[in-house]
């Protein structure tokens, strides 16, 4: 029985504003893989979303690449081989450190595997150019992504909120990093889906996604934990109504997600000799829980007592606009794993001591926080929701320029 909110079913044609409708699984397209069939329907369903997202990013692509022609930049290396790209092409050649080591910001077992492991199996059929294979994967899975997030906001909302929420995503500030050879499209790719498997009943496809993405960022976490308390309250609150096979299938969804992460936690322990082996990498970038209190110190320092950079002001921005979308989707009642994995993401992201400036990047999978959002532009009048979309797009594509050749460090 597909997971799902459980108020009563909503007109398509004017959906509530706070609660997401509830459709029929029987009228909508297999969007998981299996069946080549419905994957072409499925496709087809997308399409329009597909297509405004590539319509966003491929403007946001543009205007970057005009600046830094104008900037005398190399387009080339900024996407596929500055900052973090590099960090996983050089793990795809050469491995991971085998000592723990000393030197701050230096120890590459902080980069989970499963990026870097695609970038060498993919060398083999483009040894060259260097970063080839990582821009790839980043630009192919950011369409997944795309699908995916189609996926659950018309499973929840209908196709036209669908749309927006795939536009909207690949409209964020920090948007440019979906086409850089970055884990984030690939985390959200495997995001995406296995909620949508989650939403449909799909145990099994939900826990090995998920899993996956244990492999590929730190945050994994957040989903093998939706995942796996959605599967367990699934199981006991079908105890008795549901077969033997589906109780095995959720049974098994639930056991498989954290996998992914727990396998890579402990085999840095294992290489380093210790237990911990994983969190003292972490340490050696400063990446320590304290609940939060570094990040609202940072925030005070920069909207209270600095005049800080554009690109901190965005940064800041969007994760004080994160915590709100977190507040509206409660409100909208969003189903239990969206509600989850954004949580946790949120707490994971706002909780660490770390480095600040990446925190807008790490929300980028949390695409369930734009939810309210899309859901209210699709009930809008079409030109509204246009002009917000486009100007959304302009925004993006001006972030992500100034991001690159401007703020001169990682995203």
């Amino acid at each position: 029985m597909p997971y799902g909110p459980t108020p009563e079913t909503t007109s398509p044609a004017s959906p509530s504003a706070a609660t997401p409708r509830v459709v029929a699984p029987s009228r909508l397209p297999r969007s998981t893989p299996g069946h080549a069939s419905g994957r072409a329907r499925a496709l087809r369903h997308a399409s329009p979303a597909l297509l405004a997202y590539a319509a966003v990013r491929l403007f946001g692509a543009l205007v970057f690449s005009l600046w830094a022609r104008r900037e005398q930049r190399d387009v080339w290396h900024l996407l596929a081989e500055s900052w973090d790209c590099d960090w996983y092409l050089k793990i795809a050649d050469k491995g991971y450190a085998h000592t723990l080591g000393t030197q701050i910001d230096a120890n590459n077992l902080a980069f989970f595997p499963l990026h870097p492991l695609l970038i060498r199996a993919g060398t083999v059929i483009v040894p060259e150019p260097r970063g080839a294979v990582g821009l790839a994967i980043a630009v192919t899975c950011s369409f997944l992504a795309a699908w995916g997030i189609f996926a659950v906001g018309d499973r929840l909302y209908g196709r036209r909120t669908g749309v927006l929420l795939a536009a909207l995503w690949g409209s964020l500030p920090i948007a440019l990093v979906q086409w850089m050879g970055y884990t984030e499209s690939l985390f959200t790719a495997l995001t995406a889906w296995a909620l949508y498997a989650v939403l449909t009943g799909r145990w099994i496809w939900a826990g090995s996604l998920a899993a996956l993405a244990g492999l590929t960022r730190p945050t994994g976490v957040a989903l093998a934990a939706a995942v796996s308390l959605t599967a367990l309250l699934a199981l006991w609150r079908t105890r008795r109504a549901e077969g033997g096979d589906s109780r095995v299938r959720t049974l098994l969804g639930a056991l498989l997600a954290p996998l992914g992460w727990l396998s890579y936690v402990g085999w840095v322990g294992f290489r380093l000799g210790r237990w911990d082996g994983y969190f003292a990498v972490q340490k050696l970038w400063r990446n320590e829980w304290d609940g939060g209190v570094a990040t609202l110190r940072t925030m005070y320092d920069l909207l209270a007592v600095q005049r800080p950079q554009l690109f901190l002001t965005m940064v800041t921005a969007t994760l004080l606009a994160s915590v709100a979308l977190f507040v509206l989707s409660v409100a909208d009642r969003q189903p239990l794993p969206l509600l989850v994995f954004t949580g946790l993401l949120l707490l994971i992201v706002l909780g660490s001591k770390g480095v600040y400036f990446p925190r807008a990047r790490f929300l980028l999978p949390g695409f369930p926080l734009l939810l309210p959002l899309a859901a209210a532009l699709a009930r809008a009048r079409t030109h509204v929701a246009v002009t917000v979309t486009v100007a959304a797009a302009v925004t993006s594509a001006a972030f992500g320029g100034h991001m690159l050749l401007a703020w001169m460090g990682p995203p």
